[in-house]
């Protein structure tokens, strides 16, 4: 399965000196950067990267169980310091599928609705509706 996995830096933890932000760097960017090159080769992670402009990943992450996805997080060093949110992804058949499923149920529910209203007027609505048109080409 996979995960959008979304990390945003905790702004308690934003360095706030030049020597924390070199301390930072050092000890976080630089060997959690290297942990998602391994991933990426490993095939764990599956698109994404660092975003522009923030101390911030987005990352799409293959895993068979939420335990693998809780451990590669976890793998980062940079984790303990982020706010971080996990969305699970469908596939794009698996979707199709879904929606299959969904649009036949509702087709179903509309045909017995329809059903269930033509039973209980007795074919009212078409009396009506021609004696409306009857009317309206009188006025002409």
């Amino acid at each position: 399965m996979q995960y959008l996995v979304q990390m945003k830096l905790a702004d308690s933890v934003r360095p706030r000196s030049p020597e924390e932000s070199i301390a930072f760097i050092k000890q976080y960017v630089f060997p959690t950067l290297e942990v998602c090159d391994k991933l990426l080769e490993e095939k764990k992670i599956v698109a994404g990267g660092p975003l522009g402009g923030a101390i911030a990943l987005a990352l799409v992450v293959r895993a068979e169980s939420i335990q693998e996805l809780d451990d590669l997080i976890e793998s980062l060093p940079i984790w303990p310091l982020m706010q971080t949110t996990v969305i699970p992804l469908t596939s794009f058949e698996g979707r199709r599928v879904a929606g299959r499923q969904r649009l036949e149920g509702e087709v179903r529910r509309a045909g017995e609705r329809s059903q269930a209203a033509a039973a209980t007027r007795g074919g009212e609505p078409a009396a009506r509706s021609q004696s409306r048109r009857r009317r309206s080409t009188r006025r002409i």
